[in-house]
């Protein structure tokens, strides 16, 4: 259970939870963008020390999906797949727009970052999939809260 009050947590831009052979996540934003944006940081943050990978390359990535939890869970699916695929690490993330159109969420992003270098870059944790269970986006008090759990 989350600890504090919810501008606390603005003060991070996420915080992880145990979870037995996986681990989670909460990200927070003020906005459902920013709280997008963190969700990916916390993603990388697990598989790699962010703070060593540069921006030297750019990916604008597109998702449409049905609802809101699928579009957290395509968006980080799709960014585990390009790390996967592309061999990238990604460390900022520039959230253009999350709209609802109706039938759909559509996002819009740009991923900041570089090719995999291990012998600069710190091998964390290897994330095999992003999890529906228990994934959920909400807004208290003004803050968007986004839970993920990823599985190890």
């Amino acid at each position: 259970m989350m600890k504090g009050n919810f501008e606390d947590k603005l003060k991070g831009k996420y915080e992880y939870f145990g979870v037995t052979a996986d681990i989670g996540f909460y990200s927070y934003g003020k906005s459902l963008e920013k709280g997008f944006e963190n969700a990916g940081m916390a993603l990388f943050d697990v598989i790699s020390e962010i703070d060593l990978v540069d921006e030297n390359i750019s990916k604008k990535i597109s998702i449409e999906s049905e609802d809101i939890i699928s579009l957290l869970y395509d968006y980080l699916e799709e960014l585990l797949f390009l790390h996967e695929t592309e061999f990238l690490l990604f460390s900022k993330f520039k959230v253009i727009f999350i709209k609802n159109n109706g039938n759909f969420y559509k996002l819009d992003v740009i991923a900041y970052g570089e090719e995999i270098n291990w012998d600069k870059h710190v091998k964390k944790s290897e994330v095999k999939a992003i999890t529906f269970h228990q994934m959920n986006v909400e807004k208290k008090e003004n803050i968007y809260i986004l839970k993920v759990i990823l599985d190890l």
